[in-house]
Protein backbone atom coordinates (compact mmCIF):
# COMPACT_ATOMS: atom_id res chain seq x y z
CA UNK A 1 0.00 0.00 0.00
CA UNK A 2 1.19 3.75 -1.11
CA UNK A 3 0.53 5.86 2.09
CA UNK A 4 0.51 9.47 0.63
CA UNK A 5 -0.71 12.49 2.75
CA UNK A 6 -1.55 15.75 1.68
CA UNK A 7 -0.66 18.67 4.31
CA UNK A 8 -0.25 22.17 4.87
CA UNK A 9 2.05 24.65 6.82
CA UNK A 10 -1.29 26.50 7.65
CA UNK A 11 -5.09 26.42 7.30
CA UNK A 12 -6.91 27.85 4.23
CA UNK A 13 -4.40 26.95 1.45
CA UNK A 14 -7.10 24.48 -0.37
CA UNK A 15 -5.65 21.31 1.07
CA UNK A 16 -9.02 19.21 1.44
CA UNK A 17 -10.16 20.00 -1.79
CA UNK A 18 -6.51 18.83 -3.07
CA UNK A 19 -7.27 15.80 -1.85
CA UNK A 20 -10.54 15.47 -3.25
CA UNK A 21 -9.97 16.13 -6.23
CA UNK A 22 -6.93 13.55 -5.95
CA UNK A 23 -9.29 10.89 -4.49
CA UNK A 24 -11.26 11.13 -7.92
CA UNK A 25 -8.10 11.53 -10.00
CA UNK A 26 -5.95 8.95 -8.93
CA UNK A 27 -6.15 5.72 -10.53
CA UNK A 28 -5.35 3.51 -7.97
CA UNK A 29 -7.55 1.65 -5.62
CA UNK A 30 -7.82 3.31 -2.17
CA UNK A 31 -8.60 3.92 1.45
CA UNK A 32 -9.05 7.82 2.62
CA UNK A 33 -8.39 8.73 5.90
CA UNK A 34 -9.70 12.55 7.40
CA UNK A 35 -6.70 12.70 9.57
CA UNK A 36 -7.88 16.33 10.44
CA UNK A 37 -9.93 15.49 13.42
CA UNK A 38 -10.19 18.69 14.62
CA UNK A 39 -12.31 19.65 12.06
CA UNK A 40 -12.95 17.10 9.65
CA UNK A 41 -14.23 18.27 6.58
CA UNK A 42 -13.25 15.76 3.45
CA UNK A 43 -16.29 14.02 3.72
CA UNK A 44 -18.22 17.26 2.93
CA UNK A 45 -17.40 16.66 -0.62
CA UNK A 46 -17.57 12.66 -0.54
CA UNK A 47 -20.58 12.11 0.52
CA UNK A 48 -19.93 9.62 2.81
CA UNK A 49 -22.34 6.57 3.87
CA UNK A 50 -21.68 5.39 7.73
CA UNK A 51 -21.10 1.94 8.10
CA UNK A 52 -20.13 2.22 12.00
CA UNK A 53 -19.23 4.65 14.82
CA UNK A 54 -16.85 3.61 17.29
CA UNK A 55 -16.60 6.08 20.94
CA UNK A 56 -12.49 6.92 21.21
CA UNK A 57 -11.49 7.19 24.58
CA UNK A 58 -8.59 9.77 25.44
CA UNK A 59 -6.69 10.20 28.48
CA UNK A 60 -8.56 9.10 31.94
CA UNK A 61 -10.42 12.31 33.95
CA UNK A 62 -10.90 12.10 37.50
CA UNK A 63 -14.50 11.51 39.00
CA UNK A 64 -15.25 12.31 42.92
CA UNK A 65 -17.61 9.71 44.18
CA UNK A 66 -20.23 12.29 46.16
CA UNK A 67 -20.72 8.97 48.69
CA UNK A 68 -17.21 8.85 49.84
CA UNK A 69 -16.51 13.00 49.69
CA UNK A 70 -15.58 14.04 52.81
CA UNK A 71 -15.80 17.95 51.63
CA UNK A 72 -12.06 18.23 53.36
CA UNK A 73 -10.97 20.48 49.94
CA UNK A 74 -7.52 18.78 49.44
CA UNK A 75 -8.08 17.85 45.93
CA UNK A 76 -9.06 21.44 44.77
CA UNK A 77 -6.66 22.82 46.86
CA UNK A 78 -3.90 20.52 45.06
CA UNK A 79 -5.69 20.81 41.28
CA UNK A 80 -3.01 23.06 39.84
CA UNK A 81 -6.11 23.59 36.64
CA UNK A 82 -8.98 24.47 38.29
CA UNK A 83 -10.78 21.48 37.76
CA UNK A 84 -12.02 20.56 40.65
CA UNK A 85 -15.25 22.60 41.82
CA UNK A 86 -17.83 23.00 44.80
CA UNK A 87 -21.49 23.02 44.43
CA UNK A 88 -23.92 24.73 46.18
CA UNK A 89 -23.80 21.83 49.08
CA UNK A 90 -19.85 22.26 49.36
CA UNK A 91 -19.53 18.24 47.74
CA UNK A 92 -16.60 18.73 45.29
CA UNK A 93 -17.50 17.97 41.87
CA UNK A 94 -14.79 17.81 39.02
CA UNK A 95 -15.00 19.61 35.62
CA UNK A 96 -14.24 17.12 33.11
CA UNK A 97 -13.26 19.88 30.11
CA UNK A 98 -10.38 21.17 32.94
CA UNK A 99 -9.22 17.91 34.19
CA UNK A 100 -5.73 17.13 32.06
CA UNK A 101 -5.42 13.42 33.85
CA UNK A 102 -2.70 13.98 35.78
CA UNK A 103 -3.83 12.07 39.09
CA UNK A 104 -2.60 14.44 41.33
CA UNK A 105 -6.06 14.50 43.10
CA UNK A 106 -5.76 10.44 43.82
CA UNK A 107 -3.20 11.19 45.72
CA UNK A 108 -4.17 13.57 48.26
CA UNK A 109 -7.56 12.26 48.32
CA UNK A 110 -7.98 11.22 52.52
CA UNK A 111 -10.95 8.52 52.19
CA UNK A 112 -10.37 7.55 48.41
CA UNK A 113 -13.29 8.94 46.39
CA UNK A 114 -11.61 9.81 43.46
CA UNK A 115 -10.52 7.74 40.76
CA UNK A 116 -9.86 8.21 37.52
CA UNK A 117 -12.00 7.05 34.78
CA UNK A 118 -11.92 6.65 30.77
CA UNK A 119 -13.07 9.41 28.73
CA UNK A 120 -14.95 9.53 26.25
CA UNK A 121 -13.13 12.69 24.00
CA UNK A 122 -15.19 11.68 20.53
CA UNK A 123 -16.08 9.40 17.64
CA UNK A 124 -14.37 6.99 15.08
CA UNK A 125 -16.12 6.45 12.15
CA UNK A 126 -15.80 4.42 8.91
CA UNK A 127 -18.25 5.43 5.96
CA UNK A 128 -17.91 3.94 2.42
CA UNK A 129 -17.65 6.87 -0.51
CA UNK A 130 -17.97 6.53 -4.06
CA UNK A 131 -13.68 6.53 -4.06
CA UNK A 132 -12.94 3.68 -1.58
CA UNK A 133 -14.03 3.69 2.13
CA UNK A 134 -13.01 6.85 4.20
CA UNK A 135 -12.12 6.17 8.14
CA UNK A 136 -12.78 9.53 10.01
CA UNK A 137 -13.45 11.29 12.97
CA UNK A 138 -14.89 13.87 15.25
CA UNK A 139 -13.22 15.01 18.50
CA UNK A 140 -15.60 16.33 20.78
CA UNK A 141 -15.68 20.56 21.75
CA UNK A 142 -12.99 21.01 24.58
CA UNK A 143 -11.44 17.68 24.39
CA UNK A 144 -7.27 16.84 23.93
CA UNK A 145 -5.90 14.22 22.58
CA UNK A 146 -6.03 14.70 18.77
CA UNK A 147 -2.99 13.50 17.61
CA UNK A 148 -4.12 10.09 19.59
CA UNK A 149 -7.13 10.36 17.61
CA UNK A 150 -5.19 10.65 14.10
CA UNK A 151 -3.58 7.55 15.19
CA UNK A 152 -6.52 5.64 15.82
CA UNK A 153 -8.13 6.97 12.42
CA UNK A 154 -4.92 5.88 10.23
CA UNK A 155 -5.18 2.29 11.90
CA UNK A 156 -8.61 2.00 10.55
CA UNK A 157 -7.49 2.69 7.56
CA UNK A 158 -4.75 0.37 7.44
CA UNK A 159 -6.74 -2.04 8.14
CA UNK A 160 -7.68 -2.03 4.58
CA UNK A 161 -3.72 -2.97 3.44
CA UNK A 162 -4.66 -6.29 1.79
CA UNK A 163 -7.31 -4.50 0.01
CA UNK A 164 -6.45 -1.34 -1.79
CA UNK A 165 -3.50 0.00 -2.95
CA UNK A 166 -3.41 3.31 -1.63
CA UNK A 167 -4.06 5.51 1.61
CA UNK A 168 -4.39 8.57 0.85
CA UNK A 169 -4.88 11.09 3.89
CA UNK A 170 -6.14 14.55 4.38
CA UNK A 171 -3.68 15.75 7.02
CA UNK A 172 -3.87 19.06 9.65
CA UNK A 173 -2.80 21.71 8.74
CA UNK A 174 0.51 23.17 10.83
CA UNK A 175 3.36 21.47 12.33
CA UNK A 176 1.86 19.91 15.83
CA UNK A 177 1.39 16.68 17.15
CA UNK A 178 -2.01 15.65 14.73
CA UNK A 179 0.74 16.35 11.73
CA UNK A 180 3.34 14.51 13.03
CA UNK A 181 0.98 11.02 13.89
CA UNK A 182 -0.36 11.66 10.03
CA UNK A 183 2.69 11.56 8.11
CA UNK A 184 4.39 9.43 10.53
CA UNK A 185 5.47 6.33 7.53
CA UNK A 186 4.72 7.65 4.56
CA UNK A 187 5.70 7.37 1.40
CA UNK A 188 4.97 10.63 0.21
CA UNK A 189 3.51 14.23 1.74
CA UNK A 190 1.84 16.48 -1.00
CA UNK A 191 2.09 20.19 0.62
CA UNK A 192 -0.83 22.81 -0.77
CA UNK A 193 0.95 26.39 -0.22
CA UNK A 194 -0.30 29.78 -1.16
CA UNK A 195 1.51 32.49 -2.74
CA UNK A 196 1.30 34.48 0.88
CA UNK A 197 3.78 35.64 3.48
CA UNK A 198 2.25 33.49 5.74
CA UNK A 199 2.25 30.59 3.20
CA UNK A 200 6.11 31.03 2.34
CA UNK A 201 6.81 31.00 6.03
CA UNK A 202 4.76 27.81 7.00
CA UNK A 203 5.97 26.52 4.08
CA UNK A 204 9.14 26.14 5.45
CA UNK A 205 7.99 25.27 9.05
CA UNK A 206 6.29 22.20 7.51
CA UNK A 207 8.86 20.99 5.42
CA UNK A 208 11.41 21.09 8.43
CA UNK A 209 8.78 18.56 10.06
CA UNK A 210 8.23 16.35 7.35
CA UNK A 211 11.76 15.84 6.49
CA UNK A 212 12.06 13.53 9.49
CA UNK A 213 9.13 11.74 8.74
CA UNK A 214 8.11 11.50 4.96
CA UNK A 215 10.58 9.59 2.43
CA UNK A 216 9.21 11.90 -0.62
CA UNK A 217 8.02 15.72 -0.82
CA UNK A 218 6.01 17.53 -3.08
CA UNK A 219 4.58 20.86 -3.32
CA UNK A 220 1.59 22.47 -4.98
CA UNK A 221 0.90 26.16 -5.06
CA UNK A 222 -2.41 27.04 -5.09
CA UNK A 223 -4.18 30.11 -6.29
CA UNK A 224 -0.78 30.62 -7.59
CA UNK A 225 -2.09 33.54 -10.02
CA UNK A 226 -3.09 36.04 -6.99
CA UNK A 227 0.10 37.22 -6.65
CA UNK A 228 3.00 36.54 -8.91
CA UNK A 229 6.13 38.18 -7.14
CA UNK A 230 5.63 35.61 -4.41
CA UNK A 231 4.62 32.63 -6.46
CA UNK A 232 8.19 33.02 -7.91
CA UNK A 233 9.34 33.46 -3.99
CA UNK A 234 8.10 30.41 -3.27
CA UNK A 235 8.99 28.64 -7.08
CA UNK A 236 12.84 29.88 -5.68
CA UNK A 237 12.70 28.48 -2.04
CA UNK A 238 11.29 25.40 -3.43
CA UNK A 239 14.47 25.03 -6.04
CA UNK A 240 16.87 26.13 -3.45
CA UNK A 241 15.60 23.30 -0.96
CA UNK A 242 15.56 20.85 -3.98
CA UNK A 243 11.87 20.25 -3.16
CA UNK A 244 9.89 19.43 -6.73
CA UNK A 245 6.98 21.79 -7.58
CA UNK A 246 4.80 19.34 -9.33
CA UNK A 247 1.47 21.70 -9.62
CA UNK A 248 0.13 25.03 -9.90
CA UNK A 249 -3.08 25.62 -9.33
CA UNK A 250 -5.33 28.93 -10.71
CA UNK A 251 -7.23 30.82 -8.40
CA UNK A 252 -10.69 29.90 -10.58
CA UNK A 253 -14.40 30.70 -9.33
CA UNK A 254 -15.28 27.29 -10.73
CA UNK A 255 -13.25 25.55 -7.55
CA UNK A 256 -15.93 28.03 -5.22
CA UNK A 257 -18.90 27.00 -6.91
CA UNK A 258 -17.69 23.46 -6.24
CA UNK A 259 -17.00 23.75 -2.75
CA UNK A 260 -20.77 25.22 -2.41
CA UNK A 261 -22.32 22.25 -4.13
CA UNK A 262 -20.25 19.70 -2.06
CA UNK A 263 -18.65 18.18 -5.18
CA UNK A 264 -15.07 17.48 -5.77
CA UNK A 265 -13.83 19.74 -8.48
CA UNK A 266 -12.99 16.99 -10.64
CA UNK A 267 -15.49 14.68 -10.26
Amino acid sequence: MIRCAVISGKGGTGKTVVTAALAYLLPQSKVLADCDVDAANLGILLAPKLITATPFFGMNAAVIDPGLCTRCGSCAEHCRFGAVEADASGCYRVNALRCEGCAVCTEVRPAGAITMKPRVCGEIYLSSTPVGTLSHARLFPGAGNSGLLVHEVKKQALQQDDQVDMLLMDGPPGIGCPLISTITGTDAVLIVTEPSVAGLHDLGRVVGVARRYAKSIFVAINRFDIDEHLTKAVEAWCTGEGIPLIGRIPFDPQVIASVRNCTPISR
